[in-house]
Order: structure tokens, then C-alpha cells, then sequence
């Protein structure tokens, strides 16, 4: 391991917005923060909103920015990726922000039904091979996971360069009969973005450089009560996205 991972690593152990559970803490068991964020992490009520595979956390950061009346919580594995987020939002003395080293597949240990108003999934690994389909995080089986911490009115985000995610989560909205507010194939070459979708990950900024057309699709859980796993005919197309330029971003 470099030093400089290490010297993030850390670093990562002073900064309070960042929580760091041990995997025993949260496999088959519930964190301590879960059902407690606004009282003893955010200490307010504004609603919570999570951005699941958050990456550096630029996202998470820009949107905490620009809407100081709701509290951020990015979400990755990856904690050296996750220290600049981190970093940025302990330097600029942000308080509606945090974060959480985990994996997705443990998100249930953390949030509460109705703890959560929003999610936000942004340029995820778009699984393409079929077999991995269920890993895909607009799955039928991670949403019936968001189902359990969402409210009522609770909305998903999905912001992708991936036409085959694109068209899988539309499947799923359809095959589920789920509410559909947006999807939009090419966000900026139609107009559609607005501020917040104008915001650019590092991945991002460079799919668009490439000249990668970046969808968009927001969509509720409501009145769903059953998320059977399924398998889409789309997964059989052998040529899925531009895989091999799509690479070249990372």
C-alpha cells in the first residue's frame, strides 16, 4: 500500500463527518446511528438524502452546497477516494454533510423506514454482464432495500453514461409499475439539466469529453410492495454500451 494511501487512511480516523463501522459492527446488526441520524449526527430534522457510491464525494459535496436546508450522506467502500469529500467538507466547516465507508449490499444496518427522504445513484458500475445483473443498484433486490429506509414520497436518481443501466432501470420501472417522473437519454444535448444535474463527478467530466450522451432517470418506490428479481431480454444483446471506450475513463 502507497504511503499516500496510508497517510488518507489516517487522516480519514480525525475527521468526525466520516463514520467508519468494523464489519462485524454492521453484519447482521444494526449501527448505532440507525433511526438516529437528525438527533445524533445532523442534530436537526432536515430531511436526509443519500448518494450511494459516492466516489470522491463531489457529489455529495456540490449538493450540500447548494441546499443547506437538507443533510448529505455519501456512501462508498473506497475510503481513500472517499477522503476528499471528506476533507473538503471538514475544511470548509460544512455541517449537513457525512459520510459512510461501507458496502451498499449493508445499507439496511444504517437507515430506518422513513429515515431517509432521497437517493441519489451516481455513475455506478453498470454490472453489464447479466450474471451480475443482480448487483446492479436500480436491481430489483437493492430497491426493495431502499424501500425499507424511504419515505412515502421518497424519490431515486439515477445519473448514468451507461445506456445499458439506463434501459435496465427502465425495464425494472416498468416491470415493477413504479412511479416515473424523469428519463431523459441525453441530458445536455436536450437541455434538460439544470443546476444540480449540471454538477460534473471527475467520471463524469471526462464521459462528457468523450462525447458520452449522460441519461437521466428519477422514479419512486411507492405503492411497491414486490421486487422479484427478473431476467431482461436486453441483458442478451452481445454488445452493451461502448465498453471499451468506456474503460479509457477510468
Amino acid at each position: 500500500m502507497g504511503k499516500d494511501k496510508l497517510r488518507k487512511f489516517a487522516e480519514n480516523l480525525t475527521f468526525k463527518c466520516l463514520v467508519q463501522p468494523e464489519f462485524e459492527d454492521i453484519f447482521h446488526k444494526d449501527h448505532p446511528l440507525k433511526g438516529c441520524w437528525h438527533e445524533d449526527f445532523f442534530h436537526n430534522n432536515n430531511p436526509i438524502v443519500l448518494e450511494l457510491g459516492c466516489g470522491r464525494g463531489e457529489y455529495t459535496v456540490a449538493l450540500a452546497e447548494r441546499n443547506p436546508n437538507y443533510n448529505y450522506i455519501g456512501i462508498d467502500i473506497k475510503g481513500a477516494r472517499m477522503w476528499r469529500g471528506a476533507k473538503t467538507a471538514t475544511e470548509r466547516g460544512m455541517q449537513n454533510v457525512g459520510f459512510v465507508r461501507t458496502r451498499i449490499e449493508f445499507i439496511r444496518s444504517f437507515f430506518a423506514q422513513d429515515e431517509v427522504a432521497e437517493i441519489w445513484i451516481t455513475f455506478p458500475d453498470p454490472q453489464l454482464k447479466s450474471r451480475r445483473a443482480k448487483k446492479r443498484l436500480t436491481s430489483p433486490l437493492f430497491l426493495a432495500d431502499y424501500k425499507q429506509m424511504l419515505t412515502e414520497d421518497g424519490v431515486i436518481n439515477l445519473k448514468t453514461d451507461s445506456k445499458h443501466l439506463y434501459n435496465y432501470t427502465a425495464a425494472v420501472i416498468e416491470r415493477l409499475g413504479l412511479g416515473v417522473e424523469v428519463q431523459n437519454d441525453d441530458i445536455y444535448g436536450s437541455g434538460y439539466a439544470d443546476e444540480v444535474l449540471s454538477v460534473k463527478t471527475a467520471y463524469e467530466s471526462k464521459f462528457v469529453a468523450m462525447g458520452l450522451p449522460i441519461t437521466y432517470t428519477r422514479f419512486s418506490l411507492k405503492g411497491c410492495t414486490e421486487f422479484e428479481h427478473f431476467d431482461w431480454e436486453g441483458d442478451d444483446v452481445l454488445e452493451k454500451d461502448a465498453e471499451e471506450n468506456r474503460t479509457k475513463a477510468f
